[in-house]
């Protein structure tokens, strides 16, 4: 699926032909992606074993995508940063809808909402607030941003700092927070890579980094833009198809209707029944005096560091040693053994786990594990006691601050917008949007319906069933990562309850096909499209600090003689080291994929769109206040984001921090903080520094 020749465009109109050839090539693909799906299906009844499927999908997946790249390699600079801005707006919206799924919204999304229900909760913002930010940031990047970008025919966001401004330190400081926001973001799609790779394949989660990593750089290391493009459309297929075969299957199961979006209504009442049951269980209530129990137990041990550690190495280590002079079971010494290595090293790390697990399980010792009730719009109640109160209106604030900076982050994402610069056109790239908000919508509009009907599945069906005859797709996820599933029998009766069972976000959509019982082959279809929405964005993000790097940082730093294709080739091993390091921090697990790419949207929204919508619509914008509100605004979200990270506590003195929180917003939406100073900081420093003639746009009326 490559693109034309320059040859096919005299003029920003797309030749007839060239469309229909185009959908006729997206028509065969379709097909051909319909037949592989069937033809598993049909091996799977004959028996093909389970653990060739995964690793038949990941293989075929990323060497379709992996083709496509080489089919449409370049080395040509149009091509290589804007695709030769001549991608039709329905291909363009595709490409940007794939591009903006992201691990984050078809891995987390739905994982978030069954998690924290529709309206969050104060600790963990979020529910529709996805969903609302996310989507409204498309109407801010169609008539604030776009179009304008597009008017200029640049190659790079800060291409625009640099034109409008004029100097080299705008072009410098918006490279740098292009690569700030955009490794944030990629980090998490490359933990999102491993996380199915290593799933499909089961190998080690960090081979299966590597795995995923290879068909990234397949793509984006040799056509750049123009390969990333028609591969993004590819993956937007496989995307669609896995997010909506899964959930449909599961709406016909429960409601008999396949058409989720619609159905999943009729379920809520039926979960708020069964939150009531829960709630007035015996059984739920012993779980949670057991979390809280343990909890209390942690905080003595707490109270009596450095001894209580000492005495639970000590008594650890006898434990080993009598079991191996037993000659015990192997089962039982490797579970010790397990638990003597994973002890903490000294008192300090002690003081920070222990911490840590006394606040999850005073979580958990509340009723329904802790979660919201699903319906709920917030938690606490604005009628009740003051703290109900206050728990209400702090998870209001929250919820708000979070939608905000996802909308604005979203119009200042430069890996979004470079892909409006492929448009043939202006109007080209408004109605790219226009596609991007279509087909974003097909999978939006059922991210909360899966939600739903996931925790009717669990709470009917799994909870009350004994141990020993849980499904064997929860004891294969936990064995890829502990904090993505567990389950205990905390008050020892031998049946599942709803607060034993711990689903992290990353998990519920990868594995809805097993929850509703489908067969195998359409977990790997899922997790195939998981793995095309990391890689998608993933190849974008590259793309964006690459060029970040090599051609905004490095040659107009120093002007150096280079013909254009020894520039690209030198963005190709950029990119090559970028995805090597995003490797290497995602191979840490040091958070989840949902937390690491709001904090990307918050860097992002501080960072351009107050300096951005001003250069456009402001006349008396200076570059003095241009630097000011870009480095400002990002100074702040910084600030805010690192006063709250546990590294950087354990490192510089408390002074020096944030002081709680601000307002009780949390950190992962410091943009609230971060757009206003920007904004303010541009806005004061060009009114004191403005001069009679104002500075003229670098392009006419559009």
């Amino acid at each position: 699926m490559a693109g034309p020749s320059n040859s096919d465009f005299a003029s920003t109109t797309i030749p007839s032909s060239y469309l229909w050839r185009l959908h006729r090539m997206l028509a065969l693909y379709v097909l051909g992606v319909l037949a592989f799906l069937g033809t598993m299906v049909w091996a799977e009844e004959q028996g093909l074993a389970r653990h060739w499927i995964g690793p038949i999908f990941l293989f075929t997946t990323v060497m379709v995508y992996a083709g496509i790249g080489v089919y449409a390699r370049t080395s040509n600079p149009e091509d290589y940063y804007v695709a030769g801005r001549r991608i039709p707006p329905m291909y363009n919206g595709m490409a940007a809808a794939a591009d903006w799924m992201s691990a984050a919204s078809f891995i987390s999304l739905s994982g978030a909402l069954y998690l924290q229900g529709f309206g969050g909760t104060p600790g963990q913002p979020g529910g529709l607030a996805y969903l609302l930010g996310w989507t409204g940031g498309f109407c801010l990047v169609a008539m604030l941003i776009a179009p304008h970008l597009r008017a200029m025919r640049l190659y790079t966001v800060p291409d625009f700092f640099q034109v409008r401004f004029g100097g080299r330190w705008p072009r410098i400081l918006a490279a740098l927070a292009t690569v700030v926001c955009s490794f944030t973001y990629v980090v998490a799609q490359i933990y999102g890579v491993g996380l199915i790779a290593s799933r499909l394949t089961g190998v080690q989660f960090e081979i299966g980094i590597m795995l995923g990593l290879g068909g990234v750089l397949l793509c984006s290391f040799l056509g750049g833009m123009r390969a990333i493009t028609w591969t993004q459309v590819a993956q937007y297929v496989v995307i669609l198809l896995a997010f909506l075969i899964p959930v449909s299957w599961l709406a016909y199961k429960q409601l008999g209707n396949p058409v989720a979006a619609v159905a999943y209504g009729a379920q809520l009442g039926k979960i708020a029944v069964l939150e009531e049951q829960l709630l007035e269980s015996s059984a739920e209530q012993e779980v949670q005096d057991a979390y809280l129990r343990r909890a209390e137990l942690l905080q003595r041990k707490l109270a009596a560091l450095p001894q209580s550690l000492d005495l639970e190495r000590a008594q650890l280590a006898e434990r080993l040693r009598i079991l191996r002079a037993e000659r015990g079971e192997l089962s039982d010494i490797v579970m010790a053994s397990r638990e003597y290595a994973a002890l903490p090293r000294d008192a300090d790390q002690a003081r920070e786990r222990w911490t840590r697990e006394v606040a999850e399980n005073l979580e958990r010792a509340k009723p329904l594990g802790g979660l919201p009730r699903h319906s709920q719009p917030f938690t606490g109640d604005l009628d009740g006691t003051p703290a109900q109160q206050a728990e209400y209106q702090d998870a209001r604030i929250n919820f708000l601050a979070l939608m905000f900076c996802l909308m604005v982050g979203t119009a200042g994402l430069p890996h979004l917008l470079t892909r409006y610069y492929t448009a043939p056109s202006v109007s080209g790239a408004r109605t790219s949007v226009a596609w991007t908000l279509f087909f974003i919508g097909l999978l939006y509009l059922t991210a909360p319906a899966l939600a739903a009907l996931v925790k009717y599945e669990v709470m009917n069906n799994l909870v009350g069933v004994r141990f020993d005859e849980l499904p064997a797709w929860m004891g294969q996820w936990a064995r890829v990562d502990a904090s993505l599933l567990s389950v205990e029998d905390m008050n020892g009766d031998g049946r599942v309850q709803f607060g034993e069972i711990r689903l992290g976000a990353d998990l519920i959509m990868l594995a809805t096909p097993e929850i509703a019982g489908l067969p195998f082959v359409v977990s790997g279809l899922v997790a195939a499209g998981g793995l095309a929405a990391a890689l998608s964005t993933a190849d974008g993000l590259l793309l964006a600090i690459s060029n970040a790097l090599v051609r905004d940082l490095y040659f107009h730093a120093r002007p150096r003689r280079m013909v254009p294709e020894q520039r690209v080739i030198l963005s190709k091993f950029a990119l090559l080291a970028v995805a090597l390091a995003a490797a290497f921090v995602a191979g840490r697990r040091s958070s989840d994929i949902l937390p690491m790419v709001t904090a990307s949207f918050s860097l992002a929204a501080s960072a351009f769109v107050p300096v951005m919508v001003l250069g456009i619509f402001w006349r008396g914008t200076t570059r003095q206040g241009a630097l000011a509100g870009m480095l400002g605004g990002l100074v702040v979200a910084l600030y805010y984001m690192l006063s709250h990270a546990s590294l950087v506590k354990a490192w510089l003195p408390h002074v020096l921090l944030a002081d709680g929180l601000w307002f009780g917003i949390q950190p992962v939406s410091a943009g609230v903080f971060g757009v206003p100073a920007g904004l303010l900081l541009a806005w004061g420093v060009s009114w004191l520094t403005r001069t009679r003639a104002p500075v003229p746009r670098p392009y006419g009326p559009l």
